[in-house]
């Protein structure tokens, strides 16, 4: 048994799937398909529509963000218990945490802890980081061992199943910047920075394990890595 396709210009209903695969698969793409109704009844989509029937043009669109092509349980467990990482800047947890999310193929979205309004956000006056929210379920500090555990226990595979040109969002600040703070930066005058309290706040949590007393940084005063 064989089949074949008598134009181009015809693609079987029942190939659609296929095109909006191949869309899919090219990051943002903006296409313009066909549907029309054939001699016979069926529907059928293209790109080129016979010049004797009238077809119904519709745009695609294919978001790699929106529609990123993850395997089926990738795509159930991040959909179930998304995954957002919480960083700060110089902090070494932090890069140990990341470099763990994207060996074990972990889609996350990552947010900075740099301002005040950061802090509030995400605690208040003591904040450790890094942290990692699973769902509804909290980690502070990076430990391999909890992570493993809860990121199982959401459904996450044990090993990597994401494609290779597969990119996390790039990270973004906690809390939006609001134009006020932004004037306020164009204009010289204070920012939404944090003050020498606020950064001490910021306090990386290290792997749990024996260590050397933690390093101070003498340019922020109570910030420990």
């Amino acid at each position: 048994m064989s089949s074949r396709l008598d134009s181009p210009a015809r693609l079987p209903g029942l190939l659609l799937t296929l095109l909006l695969a191949l869309l899919l698969g090219h990051g943002t793409v903006h296409a313009q398909v066909f549907k029309w109704v054939g001699p016979d009844g069926k529907i059928n989509y293209g790109d080129m529509p016979p010049a004797t029937q009238r077809a119904e043009k519709k745009s695609l669109t294919a978001n790699v963000l929106d529609n990123a092509a993850l395997p089926f349980a990738v795509a159930e467990a991040a959909r179930l218990h998304p995954v957002t990482f919480y960083t700060g800047t110089g902090c070494a947890p932090c890069d140990a945490g990341r470099k763990y999310l994207a060996t074990r193929g972990i889609p996350f979205t990552e947010k900075s802890v740099t301002t005040n309004a950061d802090i509030a956000l995400l605690g208040g006056a003591q904040v450790e980081l890094p942290q990692l929210t699973v769902g509804s379920s909290k980690l502070t500090g990076f430990e391999a061992g909890a992570w493993d555990a809860r990121l199982s226990a959401a459904g996450y595979p044990a090993s990597n199943k994401l494609s290779r040109n597969y990119r996390n969002p790039a990270p973004s600040a906690l809390a939006p910047v609001t134009a006020e703070a932004t004037e306020r930066k164009d204009t010289g005058g204070s920012t939404d920075g944090p003050t020498a309290p606020a950064a001490a706040s910021l306090r990386p949590k290290a792997q749990v394990k024996p260590a050397a007393p933690p390093r101070t940084d003498p340019a922020i005063p109570g910030l420990r890595f």
